[in-house]
């Protein structure tokens, strides 16, 4: 039950983003790194984890100073897991991935009411590779423009 509506949240939100799947691995586009530049989109995590590193905490603080900046700007924090693990195990962990830079921006004067969060899981790798440089790229979450 909880699987399915996981399911329908992510199918429904994939229809407000853009981007693309080239073979087995997804190139999104409208990213906060798009909007401005120098404001990196994404930011990384270890393995099983959701704590936030010093470099994500400063691409964050970097992320909330732009969005502060363009207040008409939603965005869409979309979590994502590497490829080891169970379907339902990494829809869960992209969530909390993606609540953690939420939660972050939020402290930085982001209202809740401008960020949306969605995990994919590991259904949208960017890199296909099955490596330990593969793992670390795909462990992330990306800021793309709410439509």
């Amino acid at each position: 039950m909880i699987a399915s509506l996981l399911l329908s949240a992510c199918a429904t939100q994939v229809k407000k983003t853009s981007g693309q799947m080239q073979g087995d691995v997804y190139t999104g586009t409208d990213t906060v790194k798009e909007l401005a530049k120098g404001v990196p989109d994404r930011v990384f995590f270890a393995t099983n984890e959701t704590v936030l590193t010093t470099a994500s905490r400063d691409t964050l603080r970097k992320q909330a100073a732009w969005l502060r900046k363009n207040s008409s700007v939603n965005v869409v924090l979309e979590g994502h897991a590497d490829e080891r693990g169970t379907r339902e195990y990494n829809l869960a962990l992209g969530e909390r991935r993606a609540n953690s830079a939420k939660d972050y921006l939020m402290t930085y004067g982001i209202s809740s009411d401008r960020i949306s969060v969605i995990s994919y899981g590991k259904e949208r790798p960017v890199d296909s590779g099955s490596n330990p440089l593969a793992w670390s790229k795909n462990r992330r979450s990306v800021t793309v423009k709410a439509n």
